[in-house]
Formats: C-alpha cells, structure tokens, sequence
C-alpha cells in the first residue's frame, strides 16, 4: 500500500472479512449486515492492490448506502474502519455542499480537505521516524548555547590536536596540513584514542544534568521564527475552494521576503521542545510526504457522506430546494472518478471509497437521480436499536459509556460501580423515551446516563477531599441526594411525602490494607433521579 508503513501492511493484508468484523464489534454493538459491506469492501481493496496495474486500473471500488436511523452505528463504523486501515478518512454533510453558483462549499472541496487529511497522517509518521535523531540534534543545539565551543576548541577538535594538562595551551601536530583530506580522516580515526578535552568533559556533565532534568530552570535565548507573517486573501471564485486561496505573502512572493527571526528568551525545557520541533520539520522531506500522501488519497481514501437523504429529491423548481439536484450532479463525478486541482497537485479520486449515509424518513435512495443511485451499487440496511442492543452498549464496547464515567469519578478518588439491574433499568428508560419522542438511538443514552449522574457528579469532588468519617454499621461514610427533578406545583406535596432515599456512599477495605470510597447506582436510584421525567412528556422532549 504507497504510503504505508511495511508491517503495517502486512498486518492489514492479514486480515480477513471476518477479523474486520470482529475488531469493529469492539466499538460498534450490533449492525451486523453493515460490518460485512464494510468488511468486504476492504478486503476487495487489498485484493486490488495485488492485481497487475493494467487490470487494478480498472476495477472500481464498491460505493455503500447505509440506510438507518439517527444513532445506530452508521458515522462510527465508518470512522473505526478507518482508523483500523489507517487511511486517511473525512465525514462531511451533503448538505452543506451547494450547486455551483449558489452560495456555500463546492463539492471539490472534499478532495482537497481529505488530501490535507493525509498530508497530516503522513507527517506524523514520518516525525516518529526522525524523533529520536531531532532530540539528538535538538540537545546538541541546547548545550551549544549553554556552553558555547571556543574557536581554538573548534579548531583543535578539527585538526586532532591534543590539550596541555593544567594550561590553556592547544598544541598542534607539527608539520601538519589541517585542512587536508587527509589530516581530517586521520583526526576522525584518532579522536577515540586521544584524550577528552576540559571543554568536551564539561560539555558532557551539562548533557548528563540536562537528561537527569537539573538545567530545566534555566533560561536561554534563542533564535525563533516570526510567524506574524503579512496574509493576503483572495477572493475565491466559482470552482475554487476558500481555504486554499488564503495564503501568506511569502507564498506569493517567495523571493522578496527572507524568513525573519527574532531573539526570545525562554527555559531550558521549553527551548528543547522548540528546537526539537525545528529539526523535525529541517529533516522531514515534504515533497516526499506530500507525494505520499496523494498516493495514499487515490489508493486508500475514505469519504463518509452524511445525511444524503437530505439532498435526495427531484428538482422542485423553487424554494430552499433549488439546488438538491445539483448538489447531486456535482458530487456525481467525484464519486465516479475525476481528476482534482488541488495544492499539492492533481488527485485521481477514481479508487477513492464512499460511504453515504441517511435516515431516509422523509425521501428514499430511489429519490437520488439515476446516475448517482448506480455509482452506490451496495445498500445496507441499519436496524433500530433494542432494550437488550442499549444494555450491551453500555458495557461491551472498550470505550463504553459506563467505563467513560466511572474513569472519569476515578480521577476524584471514587469509585463509580452500577449493578446490572441498574444498566438493564437505563436501557429500558432509554428505549422507551425514544419509542415516546424521537427515536435518536444510542444518543439517547448519553441525556440518561447524565441525568442519573447529574448530583453525583456535582457532590464528587466534595466527598473525594473530606476528611475520613466515622463508617456507620452498614460502612456507610457518606450520603448523596437524589436530585429534584422539574415537576409540576400539584406533584410536589406528592413529591414530598415520598421523599426518595439518598444514594449512601461505602467505605471497601482493599487487599492492600488502603480503603475505597464506593457508590454503587442500583435501579431504585435511576428511577428515582429520571422516572418523574419520564412520565412528563412534556418535560422529556426537553430534558431527556
């Protein structure tokens, strides 16, 4: 694959529909059928790459349709797709996209975003091919300027001479040409078997205190860029995109204007990350990255059209609709396959992979225009969730929302645990208010989760700090309230004559003999914290 690390694609070589499937089910619950277009699309593009370039020319990729409601999966298998190929990969709205002519963002732009994409992708690979040699670079520069060489210790290292023990005195090899070939490569085969100098050995202790973080106080002045740079910005025109036509004046001008420096004083520590940022771009070569990086765009570029059903329909005449056809004639021969002008040079985006995306509520794929209906030969279709789909992906995923939360309690020294009953009463919560209002999926879970940990999060810092209470009978150290839902004035009298029992906070001995402060949610507090919002309708199309 141009542009990849070799064992990187070797790795991805290995894998086969079935792998792909399995490594997105770590992220994604469910949407079985949407894994395995994904899956195979993949796989077809690593066979691809393996034909003679004569036939691989000719074979096209196999654009998808995933066809589902909001929060189902359909963005992130998208997104995990790509960040398991490492590919450069960009999710853009169709509809913000506009006909030519009409006012907003010309469907060329994608190619030119996407080529950025990889530019930034590429150079990240290469900086850690260089990092370590920078740091070097970038350590030698620092003691340059906390020790400075002498010119006679310059020129004595050179010429292979040697220092008078206890003197200031450099004494020369006699009869010696220094600035012959070969008095330099005999110097450079001796310099191990002579004697360190007094400045060499100083020299080494400062790079010895240096890594061991003693210098990190001090301060030095060097030289730093000026980026306060003159902008011009042009006005773009019909088939040109904005962000390329701002550019500084030294762009337009190279010759005119020298690059300006200026002297800044500033700590060991913080110098070393600028130098070492300095040499990272002195030994990357761009042309090779942007070279890459194009390479990787044609080959193994992923674009994720969202919301597509909102530019599907035939043209209306009139209205905020004019230009849905027109949107879909532009975007038409990039995804077919054409060639643009960006930057960096021109993009083929013939085997460039699109993914579209839509509810499909309203309009249907039919909708789209013929030409564009054919260019997406794979439909998939993305079920609604269920109450067992929501308790799943509350657990399952690496990232899940419960593990995002208890993490996130972690860093205030309490540990956040919820019994199954509580995750299984969260996901009932969550299926019916969307049966109830609007179906948004999984999102859906984010506003319960949030309402259920609404005074926990509020209280967490307060218990993490106190003091050690004494633990009642049951280890009990602490208390948190359930929080006072909006309501109505004729519940509150009800309200409070059930007034809901706080959520106690537990003190856990570890096998280490420290001890864990512990919350543990049960069902009765979920409801509590969300049930009276729940059976307000009005209030959850609001709050929930």
């Amino acid at each position: 694959m141009p542009g990849v690390a070799e064992d990187q694609a070797v790795a991805l070589d290995e894998l086969t529909p079935r792998e792909i499937v399995a490594e997105l089910d770590k992220y994604v619950v469910g949407q079985h059928a949407a894994k395995r277009a994904v899956a195979i699309a993949l796989r077809n593009r690593m066979r691809r790459q393996k034909l003679p370039p004569e036939l691989a020319d000719d074979i096209m990729p196999k654009n998808i349709i995933m066809i589902g409601p909001t929060g189902v999966g359909k963005t992130e298998i998208a997104r995990r797709l790509a960040k398991l190929t490492n590919s450069p990969f960009l999710k853009v709205e169709a509809s913000k996209f506009t006909e030519v002519g009409y006012v907003g963002r010309d469907v060329e732009s994608i190619v030119r975003d996407l080529v950025e994409i990889a530019i930034d992708l590429v150079r990240e690979e290469k900086l850690e091919d260089v990092e370590d040699k920078a740091e070097l670079n970038a350590e030698d520069k620092l003691l340059d300027l906390l020790l400075p060489p002498t010119p006679a210790a310059t020129q004595a290292a050179a010429a292979g001479a040697t220092e008078v023990p206890g003197s200031n005195v450099i004494q020369l090899p006699a009869s010696m040409n220094v600035d012959s070939p070969e008095h330099m490569a005999a110097a450079a085969q001796d310099s191990s078997k002579r004697e360190p100098t007094s400045h060499e050995r100083t020299r080494e202790k400062l790079r010895q205190q240096f890594r061991e973080g003693k210098l990190d106080e001090r301060t030095v002045e060097i030289d730093v860029r000026d980026r306060n740079q003159p902008q011009f910005e042009f006005v773009a025109g019909p088939g040109q995109d904005e962000p390329d036509n701002n550019m500084s004046l030294k762009d337009v001008l190279p010759g005119l204007f020298g690059q300006r420096t200026r002297k800044r004083r500033m700590k060991v520590a913080e110098a070393f990350d600028y130098l070492v940022q300095e040499e990272e771009q002195r030994l990357i070569d761009m042309d090779q990255v942007t070279r890459l990086a194009v390479e990787r765009v044609e080959d193994s570029g992923i674009v994720f059209l969202d919301e597509i059903d909102k530019i599907a329909g035939r043209e209306g005449g009139h209205g905020p609709d004019v230009s849905r056809e027109g949107v879909q004639r532009d975007i038409l021969p990039i995804v077919e396959g054409t060639t643009v002008s960006t930057k960096y040079g021109m993009v083929s985006t013939d085997h460039i992979l699109f993914i579209a995306a839509g509810a499909f509520h309203v309009s249907k794929p039919s909708d789209l225009i013929p030409e564009l209906q054919g260019r997406f030969p794979i439909r998939v279709e993305l079920q609604s969730l269920t109450v067992g789909d929501f308790v799943r992906i509350l657990t399952e995923p690496k990232s899940s929302l419960v593990k995002q939360s208890t993490a996130l309690l972690e860093t205030e020294g309490l540990k956040l645990e919820f019994t199954p009953e509580a995750i299984a009463e969260m996901a009932d919560i969550a299926f019916r208010v969307n049966e109830q209002t609007e179906n948004i999926g999984a999102r859906r879970l984010h506003t319960i989760l949030e309402r259920v940990l609404d005074e926990i999060s509020f209280q967490a810092p307060d218990i993490g700090k106190a003091n050690r209470a004494e633990a009642s009978a049951e280890g009990v150290i602490a208390e948190i309230a359930v929080s006072a839902a909006p309501m109505a004035a004729g519940q509150q009298a009800q309200a409070q004559a059930s007034a809901a029992a706080p959520l106690p906070v537990i003190e856990r001995k570890r096998e280490d003999g420290g001890s864990d402060k512990v919350i543990v949610v049960d069902p009765e507090y979920v409801r509590q914290q969300v049930a009276g919002i729940v059976k307000n309708q009005d209030l959850s199309r609001y709050i929930l």
